[in-house]
């Protein structure tokens, strides 16, 4: 089987988050809000699961607050899950790191026992795209081309069809834009990396950037993005993969032509002849 093309460098990305780990734990706010949002839809679900598992760097932090006594299992290519081993596996904000995010979804629905849940979190496509503009334009500007500096991050119709694909039932995407303000792109720049969310792309440039390109892309961002009190604004788009392990005891819609009632009659109106008008 052909594997998937490397698209993120895994060596870089494992150092980036060593040094984030070291920072201050207050910069990894986004996380918070992304475990907020699943706590909510865990409770809306309403059901007692027993055996769950987390996937992600940052797994024992969802672990806590949670409330949860899941596994929590590395985001490596080749997942520590045995099969029929869950009724609920979480992929905390990582997926969007993977190589072969198919790979990780079809090995969480083999993880999952019949009816079990799989909820993915990941950063979308309009994450950063302020910042991507404004770098796009000052390379333009100022090299008379373009590198890539943010990571390329999935549409959600992309993403929602993802989930078909890895053979999951009741499947559903959806996202969540937070809109975000900073005292300059510098101080947005500095979270990313005390986040461990900066570029490990293969294709990235590895020297250091030019200065006249920095200050031209500073320049770009403050006066295309900026704030009437002086600040800057940032995007992050969160998507949420929902699926479901198939069970027979799941909903599943009827057959076409198998409805007992006419619609007119539903709503209480008269029914149209189409033909003879």
């Amino acid at each position: 089987m052909q594997s998937p093309p490397k698209l993120f460098d895994t060596d870089a990305l494992a150092m980036h988050r060593r040094r984030a780990e070291l920072g201050a734990q207050d910069d990894w706010f986004l996380h918070d809000y992304a475990i907020d949002v699943v706590q909510e839809r865990l409770q809306e679900v309403n059901r007692t699961f027993t055996d769950t598992a987390i996937v992600g760097w940052q797994g024992a932090q969802w672990n806590e607050k949670l409330g949860l006594s899941a596994a929590v299992v590395p985001d490596n290519e080749t997942l520590d899950l045995a099969q029929n081993s869950c009724d609920l596996i979480i992929h905390a904000l990582s997926l969007h790191w993977s190589n072969d995010p198919v790979g990780q979804l079809v090995q969480m629905r083999r993880a999952l026992r019949p009816d079990g849940l799989m909820i993915a979190v990941m950063f979308g496509g309009q994450t950063l795209q302020e910042l991507r503009i404004a770098f796009a334009q000052a390379e333009s500007r100022v090299l008379g081309g373009i590198s890539p500096h943010i990571t390329p991050m999935g549409e959600i119709r992309d993403l929602g069809g993802l989930l078909q694909r890895a053979g999951y039932a009741l499947p559903v995407a959806d996202s969540m834009d937070v809109n975000l303000s900073y005292q300059s792109p510098l101080q947005l720049m500095h979270e990313l990396r005390n986040m461990g969310e900066t570029n490990v792309l293969e294709q990235r440039q590895k020297r250091m950037m030019r200065r006249d390109v920095l200050a031209a892309m500073l320049d770009e961002y403050q006066s295309a993005f900026s704030t009437p009190d002086g600040r800057v604004n940032a995007t992050m788009e969160f998507v949420f993969l929902t699926g479901w392990a198939h069970s027979d005891t799941q909903q599943k819609p009827l057959r076409p032509g198998s409805a007992q009632s006419r619609l007119a009659q539903a709503l209480g109106v008269a029914e149209r002849n189409l033909d003879n008008d």
